[in-house]
């Protein structure tokens, strides 16, 4: 088994991911840290080259590539790296637990979700997940989950099914990615969660979105996000990650421009999760 990644820097983090999904449709690794993010598909012999330790340039960056052979255990070596979690609200009186099919449900999870990564991008583990859902935990307990929920950028659908089970309603989500509607799809049946998961490029804008928006985007994204939101019908509320800590005030004031202000953030591992609400005249 031949495992091949790539590590750039979070601004090329869209790009990278797009040519490696492309590749491997039904799932990539990631894996974040000193301001990197490495991303990884595996593959037999012959179907990824074998080229060692590279550089390439990629969105006027340079990437690290490396192919590599994966030890015969790398099939329990997936299943170590996919460790279940458990979210709280900032108060901590409410929690989500996320998790593999093969993993033990905690005997009173709160809100509990199963996501398979053989399908997957994103399980729930990466911060940037973890603090988006902390933040809609927060709504929640705020009494802010009436109403619809739309899902931008939805990946393997965690955001979204969470919604649906906390008791947002309608909860939609959408992706540019065939295979991503198609595992978020699945996820929210084997979680019995009722969402409408669609395929739309952010970059076309948006006629209609709900009440209140998650968003877990690279900051690039996020800036094209707030740009294409449908005037009249802005969100009341959105939840947004996928943004280094030093990234914050440029996403944050690519939303004021919408119409935003910031009213939480929250940081974990040096990524930062933002809670923008629509300011009222």
């Amino acid at each position: 088994m031949i495992r091949l990644s790539i590590s750039c820097h979070p601004d090329q983090a869209e790009f990278v991911l797009a040519e490696l999904v492309g590749i491997a449709p039904t799932g990539v690794e990631e894996r974040t840290g000193d301001g990197r993010i490495e991303y990884a598909i595996y593959g037999a012999p012959g179907e990824l080259p074998e080229i060692g330790e590279i550089e390439a340039v990629c969105a006027e960056g340079v990437v690290e590539v490396r192919a590599s052979e994966v030890p015969s255990d790398w099939d329990s070596r997936w299943r170590d790296f996919h460790q279940p979690v458990t979210v709280s609200s900032g108060s901590g009186r409410e929690q989500v637990w996320v998790g593999a099919p093969w993993h033990d449900r905690p005997a009173d999870p709160g809100a509990a979700v199963v996501i398979d990564p053989g399908r997957a991008f994103g399980t729930g583990s990466h911060p940037t997940t973890r603090l988006c859902l902390g933040l809609m935990l927060d709504l929640h307990e705020g009494g802010l989950a009436g109403g619809g929920l739309s899902d931008i950028g939805t990946g393997s659908g965690v955001l979204a099914i969470v919604g649906s089970l906390l008791g947002w309603d309608p909860v939609s989500g959408s992706d540019h990615e065939v295979a991503s509607v198609e595992a978020a799809t699945a996820n929210a049946r084997g979680n019995l969660a009722t969402v409408d998961f669609t395929r739309h490029d952010l970059r076309d804008g948006f006629d209609s979105l709900e009440p209140t928006l998650t968003a877990n985007l690279t900051a690039p994204l996020l800036a094209t996000l707030s740009a294409g939101l449908p005037e009249g019908n802005l969100p009341l509320r959105i939840v947004c990650s996928g943004l280094l800590e030093e990234e914050t005030g440029r996403v944050v004031g690519a939303f004021s421009g919408a119409g935003y202000r910031l009213a939480q953030e929250r940081s974990l591992e040096g990524w930062s999760g933002l809670l923008l609400e629509l300011e009222r005249d």
